[in-house]
This record gives C-alpha cells, structure tokens and sequence, in this order.
C-alpha cells in the first residue's frame, strides 16, 4: 500500500510540474508572437486607430461647442430678461414710494422753510435743498445711462 501511494504521488507532482511548464511555454510563445506582429502590423493598426481616434475627438468638440454656444445665448437672453424686469421692478417700487411720500409729507416743513429764510438770500433756494436737488438729479442721469447701457 506504502507503493502505491508513493507512486501516486509521484504522478501527481510529474502532472502538475508539466502543466506549469506548458504555461510557462505558452507565455514565451504569446512573447514571440506579438513582437513579431508589433515589428510588421502594429504600426499600421495604430495608425489606423489614430486616424479613428482623431475623428471620433473633432466630433465631440463639435457637439460640445455647439451646446456651449446654446448655453451661453440662452443665458444671455435670461440675462436680458431678468435685468429688465429689475429695472421696471425697481422704478415701479420707487415712483410709488416718492409718491407715498410725497403725500404724506406736508407741503411746507417748518425745518426747511426756517433754514432758507434765515441763511439764504432772497429768491434763492437754501444750501441744503440746492445739495439735495443737485444729488438727485446726478442720479437721475445715472439711471438714465445705466437704462441705455442695458438697451444695448
């Protein structure tokens, strides 16, 4: 019984040392092959693969230009859009609120008619209304510039 397992054994060992060394051939083999393909059809195939490759890339440029460039139009017309609806927004908001107060301050005020009739000559307007004239109307005109601007 001791022989026949040693003999077993033996098979076994010559077996797995034999496949090792069919893999190991096979590699060398797959070596041999592909450097004997790279030195006759690889730079062909390559070529080949460039030309693919580079068409395949101008495509993609093409399309994701064109998307870009849709993109960028329709944020610029929502850029427009929105911009003037700020602008009548905002002037709406302002002529009621300089109409609410103007009605709801009297038309004289005890402050600014005391201060022009002590400080300013006559027939001329006191200091601090001619500097709050001269603002507003600096913004008035800015306004009017910013509104052409966003025409354009």
């Amino acid at each position: 019984m001791l022989n026949s397992l040693q003999y077993k054994s033996q098979q076994v060992s010559g077996n797995v040392l034999a496949a090792s060394r069919q893999v190991w051939l096979a590699g060398l083999g797959a070596a041999v092959v592909t450097r004997e393909w790279a030195e006759r059809e690889a730079a062909t195939v390559l070529r080949t693969l460039v030309k693919e490759g580079t068409a395949v890339e101008s495509k993609a440029f093409r399309m994701v230009g064109n998307r870009v460039e849709t993109s960028l139009t329709r944020a610029n017309a929502m850029w427009k859009k929105t911009r003037a609806t700020v602008e009548t927004t905002v002037r709406t908001y302002a002529d009621t609120a300089v109409t609410l107060v103007r009605q709801s301050l009297p038309k004289s005020l005890p402050g600014l008619a005391a201060a022009s009739s002590s400080t300013a000559p006559a027939g001329k307007p006191a200091r601090a209304t001619r500097v709050v004239k001269t603002r507003a109307t600096k913004t008035v005109k800015r306004a009017k510039r910013a509104a052409k601007g966003a025409k354009r």
